[in-house]
């Protein structure tokens, strides 16, 4: 890292992190060493004890990276056996997970879709019972509904006591956890709750629906009073833009005139 990157962690909490994280994650899981500074879990410092902390972590990577041409049951076999225990002594950590995808237990992974993968690889992740769970954008590539199960899962593991650091670049998905940290040039902008993160941006936020995606962004990222412009998608069929900015030049009447075609602006 570039910078020390200071991080407080509660027992039985979700936290999320905004951008800079998977670098993050890989040296405080011990898969990378920092080049400076030091990090530690629960704890521990990642270099010094890393034995200890890869059997108190579980580690669920943005690319699914597990066995393909092993089965289900064969590559949560192997990860048990990894840390010397077994699907059964652990079944009901993952029951609610694994039970979704047992039916294909024999299936390669590979073959499985995106979110079967998913349930594979966090019930890999969870199989050795661990106390702190790092869940490196665990539902990119996923459809609403794997998506939707993920979170309920996720919920239900917080319960169990299990701590759990999400990376997302989803701030719906950010807002569902304790804490929220924004990273930047290998620093921490702002770790804070999400209602305390959300009431410190200080401009209005509009958001703006429109069929004429390119010529919208274009144009409002030219106006002066207008600090960022930025494109998503928030379940509905026309894709809207959010921006960060006073918009009085479209409440005064531009709005009528205007080279975005048909718009819909609304205050958020």
């Amino acid at each position: 890292p570039q910078s020390e990157m200071p991080a407080q962690r509660s027992r039985s909490q979700c936290a999320a992190i905004l951008a800079g994280k998977t670098t993050l994650f890989r040296i405080l899981t011990t898969l990378l060493l920092p080049d400076s500074g030091r990090a530690t879990v629960d704890g521990l410092d990642v270099a010094a004890d890393y034995k200890q902390i890869r059997r108190r972590v579980g580690y669920m990577p943005g690319r699914f990276s597990l066995y393909q041409d092993m089965s289900v049951e064969e590559n949560l076999r192997f990860f048990a056996t990894l840390f010397g225990t077994t699907i059964e002594a652990n079944y009901d950590l993952i029951r609610d997970i694994y039970s979704q995808i047992e039916p294909f237990r024999t299936r390669r992974a590979g073959a499985l879709s995106g979110g079967m993968k998913q349930k594979l690889a966090l019930s890999c992740a969870l199989i050795h019972k661990p106390s702190i769970l790092f869940l490196d954008e665990p539902t990119t590539g996923v459809d609403p509904v794997s998506r939707k199960e993920l979170w309920e899962m996720l919920a239900k593991l917080r319960c169990q006591g299990i701590t759990i650091l999400v990376s997302t670049p989803y701030m719906d998905e950010a807002s569902r956890c304790d804490r929220i940290a924004l990273i930047r040039g290998g620093r921490f902008l702002d770790i804070d709750t999400p209602k305390r993160i959300i009431e410190k941006f200080g401009e209005r936020l509009w958001a703006v629906s429109g069929d004429r995606m390119p010529a919208m962004l274009k144009t409002l990222r030219r106006h002066p009073q207008i600090t960022s412009a930025f494109a998503y998608v928030k379940n509905t069929t026309m894709p809207s833009i959010k921006i960060a900015a006073y918009f009085s030049w479209l409440l005064a009447g531009s709005v009528k005139n205007n080279p975005l075609g048909r718009c819909i602006i609304k205050f958020t």
